[in-house]
């Protein structure tokens, strides 16, 4: 066997390779031994994500690695997101040792659905061709589908999973008419290829890269494909929700920006249009429609789809630094959703889940650091310095400006304050309304993911090097 990293080696697909086999290896395991054994397949699950991430960073050569005839691509960009996507898979299975535990309902499969939606979202982020593109989102998308509604005795999940499916075979079919009319006007569904084809920016092409963009918009959560958002977010079970709040993300916004980069260099203003227009509309949607929520889960859902219009700003940019900002920003929104989504796990009151803004009322006398913590995470949502939330917004901003695009920093900076009123609210909320009923003690393992996620978003502004100097890389090997 070659492995060498060209032609068709096996050596740079090989993580994906011992994700796919431990997947089926706790599937054998959870069959086997029976339903009750869910939280161990889901610890097992998480120690694989570790070693598979291991396995990207150390054992791959260092460079650009291309295999099965360019389809599948690992560089730094690649090897960065990939690494943040199984991060941010190994800590939803942590937020969801809860619902795994319970007896009432175990489910084993939870974590084997999300190693194979994990190993869709690496082999998306590596995709060098079309074809490999609707692999990837498909092996992605599939098990979500299943997630969305594993809780099947809530209706609520039930119709979260249905919508979820639903709008998704309405994007693939997008995405697949899409990869059709460029193969059609360009002769290749390679992303080198079509670089080279596609210069001047013929009607047939721009037709293509228009429906592309719808598709990839629906996996986003960008306007005007985000309607599936609100109502998925609250139905699914809320550690399914930071899943899809998380991981995916990074999938949808890698292949988004390799996409456009490195297939469509030379209709750098045909695309920079759309996704212009995607940003500005999905800031300010995320901006406004989160005003009125009660609802914590819908919020965030309004909050998610305000922050891929921010990535979306540096995208716009076409650069390199437009490109390091996109790569920040999803690595610190991570974090920071992550960190909040644990706050909203703790909020049990005699066993429940509550839900409801107002149910946050009084915690700071209630559980003075769990709304310590939550604040802090609110503000870096917000923007506000020196949080890490604040150098997000600054890279992609930066990389606007540098690009001319003036309108729209100053629009995404207006946003962001907007933004800033429905986080500042729920402060508010915990910090000076009559308090609620006090709630349960809180899980260990929320209480420690909080901790890294708010620390984390605390102290990066002490020592952000590490992350700037590894999202540049991650850029530059786009160009």
């Amino acid at each position: 066997m070659n492995f060498e990293p060209a032609g068709y080696s096996l050596l740079p697909i090989m993580p994906e390779i011992v994700l796919v086999v431990g997947a089926m290896l706790l599937l054998l395991l959870g069959a086997y031994r029976g339903p009750q054994t869910a939280r161990l397949v889901s610890w097992l699950a998480i120690l694989l994500l570790v070693v598979v991430g291991a396995l990207e960073v150390l054992a791959l050569p260092s460079g650009k690695l291309v295999t099965f005839g360019g389809s599948f691509i690992v560089d730094d960009f690649a090897r960065f997101l990939k690494v943040l996507a199984l991060v941010g898979s190994a800590v939803t299975l942590i937020l969801s040792m809860e619902i795994l535990g319970d007896p009432t309902r175990p489910m084993f499969e939870y974590g084997i659905l999300v190693l194979l939606s994990s190993a869709g979202m690496m082999l998306l982020i590596s995709a060098g061709r079309f074809d490999h593109v609707v692999f990837g989102l498909e092996l992605m998308s599939l098990a979500l589908y299943v997630v969305a509604a594993s809780n099947r005795e809530d209706p609520k999940s039930n119709e979260a999973g249905m919508k979820y499916f639903v709008l998704g075979a309405l994007s693939s079919g997008m995405l697949l008419y899409a990869a059709s009319l460029i193969y059609g006007f360009t002769g290749t569904v390679a992303f080198s290829g079509i670089a080279r084809a596609a210069t001047g920016g013929s009607i047939g092409v721009v037709f293509g890269l228009v429906f592309l963009l719808a598709g990839l918009c629906f996996k986003v959560s960008a306007v005007p494909f985000h309607m599936w958002t609100p109502d998925v977010y609250e139905g699914a079970p809320t550690p399914v929700t930071a899943f899809f709040a998380s991981a995916p993300k990074v999938a949808g916004i890698a292949i988004f920006t390799r996409v456009t980069l490195t297939a469509f260099p030379g209709i750098v203003p045909q695309w920079q249009q759309i996704v212009v227009f995607v940003a500005i509309a999905s800031m300010a949607l995320g901006s406004f429609a989160a005003i009125g929520q009660k609802n914590i889960k819908r919020l965030m859902a309004y909050s998610a789809i305000g922050h891929i219009g921010f990535a979306l700003v540096g995208l716009s940019a076409g650069t390199v630094e437009g490109a390091q900002g996109v790569v920040v920003y999803i690595a610190i929104y991570v974090a920071m959703t992550l960190g909040a989504f644990s706050v909203i796990l703790a909020m049990r009151r005699n066993g429940l889940h509550v839900e409801n803004i107002s149910d946050f009322a009084g915690l700071s006398r209630t559980n003075p650091p769990l709304a310590f913590f939550f604040a802090m995470l609110l503000f870096s949502l917000a923007g506000i310095p020196p949080l890490a939330g604040f150098f997000a917004k600054f890279y992609v901003f930066m990389a606007a400006i540098k690009a001319g695009l003036f309108a729209l920093a100053i629009i995404g900076v207006v946003t962001s304050v907007v933004g800033a009123y429905y986080y500042l609210a729920i402060v508010k909320v915990m910090y000076f309304d009559e308090p609620a009923p006090g709630i349960d003690k809180v899980r260990l393992e929320l209480r420690g993911v909080l901790a890294i996620a708010g620390l984390f978003n605390m102290l990066f502004f002490i020592y952000p090097t590490p992350l700037i100097n590894a999202a540049s890389a991650a850029a530059k090997s786009l160009f």
